[in-house]
């Protein structure tokens, strides 16, 4: 009986598919919780960082709120550029856009400190679970579940803990059966 319940938990594991991997070699999109660094160069009354609030957008003087969920940096330049310019208030405006702060990760289930965590580049689920305090003695260390926007929709992938952690990622570490 037992045999038969192992077997069953196999079957039902089906590797995440490449649409969910593709995210990571994307250009970044902004989101509520990022923070950027707005350059007006020669202005350094616009110069600044600005928080995306929760309904996507930063609030720049002169132009008011810019929408940037969904957009890359170089997206979000154009759209300040043109405001800036076609609203009269510069004439050749420069502006540059850079990510100062990514939004958190989640880190949930069978590890030592659960909670938000900072991501950083290039991070791992693995480096992820290290830094909520590496996996309790009841965790699956062979797999996680981990859940992400993508193209608008949130979707949950069982995958290898060496998969790369996008912003706004959350990994989950279930318990193991035995």
């Amino acid at each position: 009986m037992l045999s038969a319940f192992t077997l069953a938990g196999c079957e039902s594991y089906r590797p995440a598919p490449p649409t969910f991997y593709e995210a990571a070699n994307k250009p970044y999109t902004l989101d509520a919780g990022d923070r950027v660094r707005l350059t007006v160069f020669g202005e350094n009354g616009l110069t600044n960082t600005y928080n995306v609030d929760q309904a996507g957008t930063i609030s720049v003087p002169l132009i008011g709120g810019v929408p940037v969920r969904h957009k890359t940096t170089k997206q979000v330049e154009a759209m300040v550029t043109a405001r800036l310019r076609d609203g009269g208030y510069l004439l050749k405006p420069s502006v540059s856009i850079e990510v100062d702060r990514y939004r958190p990760i989640f880190v949930m289930g069978e590890v030592g400190a659960a909670g938000q965590y900072s991501y950083v580049p290039g991070m791992t689920a693995q480096k992820a679970i290290a830094a909520a305090g590496g996996f309790t003695s009841r965790a699956g260390q062979q797999s996680i579940d981990i859940t992400r926007q993508t193209e608008g929709n949130s979707r949950t992938e069982r995958v290898p803990i060496t998969t790369t952690v996008l912003p706004g990622d959350t990994i989950y570490v279930r318990e193991r059966f035995f």
